[in-house]
């Protein structure tokens, strides 16, 4: 069978929705929201999405059609920061104002500090979201020929534990080690792995019906025994 994207009907809507993910986490994440005693980016309310659908592309599609789905998520991230940097670089309109702000200058201030985003959260985003995602559809798929396709709940989980970890002590150490304590580091880095660990579990129940109904609609359920685990490869 053949692993073109072109050939699995509903693999362009699990890639748009995983993207989707991404880029908005991307753009809300400059706001800090309190959720009882954590105060965490506002992206924790949609990135935990992008884990959920790539336990669910390695799981049906394998680890291959995983990786090329990371990397279109990676290139599609750096083209929105690359446009909205842009963006914030180019001359506003005179008579543009932003909600109530009262002259252009101060819309374009206003601008520049929700959209723009220094050097070293980015290359933190950017390093983090890669180790993470790619921790998270090697080990469901080692988990998927170590448990004969059984226990989707443990491998899902597992695996985003996993991920999670690297990717919120990745990201945290590299934004912010300097600028905050390392109790504050361990603290803001153990939150989001927590949380986000504990939305896959509550979703579980989603991601078995999800999994079975693509199963069953693209006739596919790889097994990556043969596979080429590289994260630098494209093809298969």
């Amino acid at each position: 069978m053949g692993s073109g994207m072109a050939e699995k009907r509903w693999l362009p809507f699990i890639t748009a929705v995983f993207v989707t993910s991404l880029v908005v986490a991307n753009i809300i994440a400059v706001k800090l929201v309190s959720i009882g005693p954590f105060f965490l980016p506002a992206a924790i309310l949609i990135f935990p999405v992008s884990y959920i659908f790539g336990d669910i592309l390695t799981e049906v599609y394998g680890y291959a059609a995983a990786r090329r789905v990371i990397w279109i998520g990676f290139g599609c991230n750096l083209l929105a920061v690359f446009v909205i940097d842009l963006s914030i670089l180019l001359p506003p309109a005179p008579f543009w104002r932003a909600g109530s702000l009262e002259s252009t200058a101060l819309s374009q201030r206003a601008y520049e500090v929700i959209f723009s985003a220094t050097p070293r959260i980015l290359v933190a985003s950017f390093m983090a979201y890669l180790t993470g995602e790619f921790l998270n559809s090697f080990v469901l798929a080692k988990l998927k020929i170590a448990t004969a396709g059984r226990h989707l709940w443990m491998r899902t989980i597992s695996s985003t534990v996993v991920g999670q970890f690297a990717d919120s002590t990745i990201f945290v150490s590299l934004a912010f080690y300097g600028t905050v304590s390392i109790s504050t580091l361990a603290l803001m880095a153990g939150s989001q792995w927590l949380l986000k660990s504990a939305f896959e579990a509550l979703v579980t129940p989603l991601t078995y019906l999800f999994v079975k109904f693509l199963k069953r609609a693209e006739g596919v359920d790889v097994y990556d025994r043969q596979s080429d685990f590289s994260p630098l490869r494209w093809r298969d």
